[in-house]
């Protein structure tokens, strides 16, 4: 096993952690009132700017875990071993907390038996993390040996199935907007190729999803060497303006140049398609990302004390940031105003997601390294 440390990933899984920040920074200006706001054109441009060129976060995480876990460096039961203590023990401690924290104590521990507190919606990524480590034993044999081409023909497939979003509304027409559990909206699918009201698993079912950012972060490892800055720039920028979403234009489409836009979260939902994690956009963004984020190979003194430690605790960073946001967002828009009323006028918005972000990721940080130092019990916390 190669024990080399693979610096760029730890810049990653930093800068991937801080998108991860923004992301949620930027949801108080089209959410609001228990449904859709957004106060100005202003607010729909910069959180359109903003949110589409870290919503890779969650991708980014996925490819680190692929680059660095698949396939398995050791047997099936010490991985479960380590992943236990590294992911699932964490997780449930911070989603107890969040029940304490964030709901009702005795309603949300009996629904953690089935799902995710929705108050702390952000812990739907462990979920589907777990998904990933449980299918990563069955393909390690194959991931061991397979070729270019062969590995190329299913990111081939899989790129496909990240049009399929566009199939279906270009079939079917905007999505039916239907609401779950605690009001949580979904979206109707306009079925395709097998799947009907009976049946999910369509053709591309199972190719479909985060399953190809883990062959994305196998392909990078054994088949992408590291270009000269002229040509990742040449192959990122192209990506980046390529997968650049719509989520601006279709507010304007339903705000008919009319502001304040508000309505049921249902607005919100779909306008979000347009970041959704299966869609080419955020593939494209994703294979951007990791190209540029692989010439970050510093590793000095300040990486040494500061940023590895950091890196080490960006797991633990997920789990709790959102305790931290919440105050701090409120803070600094009780301060800079929002709408007609900000301090900074057109760049009011950008300042408040940027200063939350930033503040949230240092006190995140230096909290969950703190924690995770101590003794015996630090990893079980912060993984």
């Amino acid at each position: 096993m190669n024990t080399e440390r693979e610096i760029w990933i730890d810049w990653l899984r930093i800068i991937a952690c801080l998108f991860v920040m923004m992301t949620h920074c930027c949801e108080v200006f089209y959410f609001g009132d228990g449904g859709t706001l957004i106060l100005s054109q202003t607010d729909a441009l910069w959180v359109s700017l903003l949110n589409t060129f870290t919503r890779a976060c969650v991708p980014l995480f996925i490819v680190a875990s692929s680059y660095l876990q698949f396939p398995l460096h050791y047997s099936t039961g010490e991985f479960f071993r380590r992943r236990l203590v590294r992911v699932l023990i964490p997780f449930v401690l911070w989603s107890l907390v969040y029940a304490v924290v964030w709901g009702n104590p005795l309603k949300d521990f009996k629904d953690l038996m089935l799902n995710f507190n929705y108050a702390a919606g952000h812990l739907w990524f462990v979920y589907m993390l777990l998904g990933i480590y449980l299918i990563m034993p069955l393909l390690s044999p194959w991931a061991e040996k397979v070729g270019k081409k062969e590995l190329q023909f299913f990111l081939g497939i899989w790129l496909f199935t990240t049009i399929i979003p566009y199939i279906r509304y270009w079939a079917g027409g905007p999505a039916e907007v239907i609401y779950g559990p605690f009001g949580i909206p979904n979206l109707a699918k306009y079925p395709l190729w097998g799947e009907a009201s009976w049946n999910n698993y369509g053709t591309f079912y199972y190719m479909s999803g985060f399953i190809g950012y883990l062959l994305l972060g196998l392909y990078f490892r054994k088949f992408v060497k590291e270009l000269s800055w002229a040509r990742t720039l040449a192959i990122a920028l192209p990506l980046f303006a390529i997968g650049a979403n719509g989520f601006y234009q279709r507010v304007l489409n339903d705000a008919g140049g009319v502001f304040p836009v508000s309505g049921p979260v249902g607005y919100a939902a779909i306008w979000e398609t347009t970041w959704f994690n299966d869609t080419l956009g955020l593939a494209l963004m994703t294979i951007a990302w990791i190209l540029i984020i692989r010439k970050f190979n510093c590793s000095g003194p300040i990486y040494q004390k500061v940023f590895l430690p950091v890196s080490k605790a960006s797991y633990g960073m997920y789990l709790c940031h959102m305790l931290v946001l919440s105050s701090v967002s409120a803070w600094i828009c009780s301060w800079l105003k929002r709408g007609s009323e900000g301090l900074l006028g057109f760049w009011t918005t950008p300042a408040e997601v940027l200063l939350t972000a930033l503040i949230t990721f240092t006190v995140t940080a230096v909290g969950c390294v703190l924690i995770q130092r101590i003794p015996k019990i630090g990893k079980y916390i912060m993984g």
